[in-house]
C-alpha cells in the first residue's frame, strides 16, 4: 500500500500549533490533508467492506476515523472503477455499499497483503510533531502539582524535596531502596504532574508500514464526565485523548519489546514500550531482575536518553528516527552502582534512595489506612504490633505492611462476621501467616 511522502506538516495540524498552546489535532478538510493518497484509503475501504458485506459511507467514515465529505469523492471513483455498487438508499443523502466481485477480489488480496483494517493511520511525521510539542520536557511542575499528586499517599517531606527536580528535569531517575516502600506507587503518581491528558494516534504509517501505537492496556482513553469516550467533531478521530501514559513493565522485560514487532502473518506491526510510553512516564519496575542483564539494557539506551531520539527498524528494513520523550524511572531493590557503570549513571542524574519509614510514620500510614478500611485507629495495638512481632525479630518497617496487614484483619472480620477493627489478638492472628511468606523470605 503506497503512503504520500511525509513532506511538511499538513495545514490543518500546523494551525493547531500555532493557535493553542496545547496541541490539538484538528480534523482533516480534505485528502490531502491526511498525508494519505487515494490508493490506501481505498483499500482500507474495501477491506472494511469485505469484512462486514455492506455498509453505509457514513458507516465507513466512521469505522476509518475520517470525515465524510473526505471519502464521499473516493467512494464515487470506486463505484465508477466498479469496485464498489450501491445496494440502497441510506438517510441524509447516503447509500448502502457492497463490493462487486471484482472488489472482492481487490479487497481479498490487499486482505492478504496487509490484514489491518479500522482507522486511517497517521504519517509518522505528524506523530514526531505530537510528541514534540507534548513532551514532559515542555512541562515544570510545580510544588503544587506535586502535592496534589501525591495527595491521597504519605510522603516524607524530604523526599518530597528531591522528587520535585527530578521531575522538572525530565531526564531519567533512579529510585532504589528495599521492596514494599512504595517505589512504584511513587512512579505512577509521577506521570500527573506533567498534566492531565495528550493526543495519541490510533496507528502511525512510514513507507507502507504499519504500526500499532494505541494500545488498551497502557492508555486510557479520556471520558467525558457523562462516562463516554471523548468526541468531538473539531478533532481528528485518527487521535485518541488519552490520560498521560504511565507503562509499567518488570522482570518480563526483554530485548524484542524495545524493537518493532512484525507479524509476518497480518503484515501489522506493533510500538515498542518507549514509543508506547512517550510523552508520560516509562518505570522498569524490579530493574536488574530482568531475564536480559543490566548491562545490555543499559546500552540498548545510552544514545536515546542522551539525544531524546530512537533508531527503528521497520519490517521492510528501513531506519526510521522517532522521539524518545519520557521520564525513564528505574525502581530497583539494589544499589544503582552494582548495576552498571559510572557512563550511565552520569546519564540518569537523579538516584533517590525510597528508605524505610520511621516508627512515627509507620503509626500514620496505620491511621491513614484504618479510615480505608472502615475501623478506627488503635495507636495502643499498633505499639503491641511493634512490640511483639517487629522489635524482637529485628523486623524492618515497610510502607506496604500497614495496608497488607489491615487487608488481611479485614478479611478475617468478615469471614468471622464481626466489626473490623484494630486489636491486637486480630494482628497476632494475621502476623503469622503474613511475615512467613513476605518478610521470612
Amino acid at each position: 500500500m503506497a503512503v504520500a511522502d511525509a513532506g511538511p506538516v499538513p495545514g490543518s495540524l500546523l494551525a493547531s500549533l500555532l493557535s493553542n498552546e496545547t496541541f490539538r489535532p484538528a480534523e482533516p478538510a480534505s485528502l490531502e490533508e491526511t498525508g494519505l493518497t487515494p490508493t490506501f484509503v481505498e483499500t482500507l475501504i474495501c477491506k472494511y467492506v469485505l469484512a462486514v458485506g455492506s455498509a453505509t459511507g457514513r458507516r465507513i467514515s466512521e469505522e476509518l476515523c475520517l470525515p465524510f465529505r473526505v471519502l464521499e469523492g473516493l467512494l464515487q471513483a470506486l463505484r465508477t472503477k466498479q469496485i464498489l455498487v450501491h445496494t440502497g438508499s441510506a438517510a441524509l443523502n447516503d447509500y448502502n455499499y457492497t463490493l462487486t466481485e471484482q472488489g472482492r477480489d481487490r479487497a481479498r488480496n490487499a486482505m492478504i497483503a496487509c490484514a489491518y483494517t479500522g482507522a486511517a493511520p497517521v504519517p509518522l511525521a505528524d506523530y514526531i510533531v505530537s510528541v514534540e510539542a507534548q513532551t514532559v520536557r515542555a512541562e515544570a511542575p510545580r510544588r503544587e502539582q506535586l502535592e496534589k499528586a501525591f495527595s491521597d499517599i504519605h510522603v516524607e517531606p524530604e523526599l518530597f524535596d528531591q522528587l520535585g527536580p527530578a521531575l522538572n528535569s525530565g531526564a531519567g531517575l533512579f529510585l532504589y531502596g528495599a521492596p514494599g516502600n512504595g517505589k512504584t506507587t511513587l512512579a505512577k503518581r509521577m506521570t500527573a504532574c506533567y498534566g492531565e491528558s495528550i493526543w495519541l494516534p490510533r496507528t502511525i504509517v512510514e513507507d507502507g508500514q504499519l504500526v500499532k501505537l494505541f494500545d488498551a492496556a497502557f492508555h486510557e482513553p479520556v471520558r467525558t464526565q457523562e462516562g463516554s469516550i471523548l468526541k468531538a467533531a473539531d478533532h481528528d478521530r485518527r487521535w485518541v485523548k488519552i490520560v498521560r501514559p504511565t507503562v509499567i513493565v518488570g522482570g518480563e522485560l526483554t530485548m524484542d519489546a524495545l524493537e518493532i514487532k512484525h507479524d509476518p502473518i497480518s503484515n501489522i506491526s506493533e510500538a515498542p514500550i518507549q514509543m508506547k510510553s512517550n510523552c508520560g512516564c516509562l518505570l522498569i519496575d524490579d530493574f536488574g531482575r530482568q531475564h536480559i542483564e543490566p548491562q545490555q539494557l543499559l546500552n540498548r539506551w545510552i544514545v536515546p536518553l542522551e539525544n531524546k531520539v530512537d533508531y527503528l527498524t521497520l519490517a521492510n528494513g528501513k531506519k526510521i528516527q522517532v522521539p524518545f520523550e519520557q521520564l525513564v524511572i528505574f525502581s530497583t531493590n539494589l544499589e544503582p552502582s552494582d548495576l552498571t557503570d559510572d557512563a550511565f549513571l552520569r546519564r540518569i542524574p537523579y538516584k533517590i534512595e525510597v528508605t524505610d519509614p520511621s516508627e512515627k510514620e509507620f503509626h500514620l500510614l496505620f491511621s491513614i489506612f484504618a479510615r480505608s478500611f472502615g475501623c478506627r485507629y488503635d495507636a495502643a495495638a499498633v505499639d503491641h504490633l511493634i512490640q511483639k512481632h517487629y522489635r524482637p525479630n529485628r523486623r524492618p518497617f515497610r510502607r506496604c505492611q500497614p495496608r497488607d496487614l489491615l487487608q488481611q484483619v479485614r478479611n478475617f472480620c468478615v469471614y468471622n462476621d464481626l466489626p473490623t477493627e484494630m486489636r491486637p489478638e486480630y494482628f497476632d492472628r494475621v502476623v503469622k501467616s503474613y511475615f512467613t511468606v513476605v518478610a521470612g523470605k
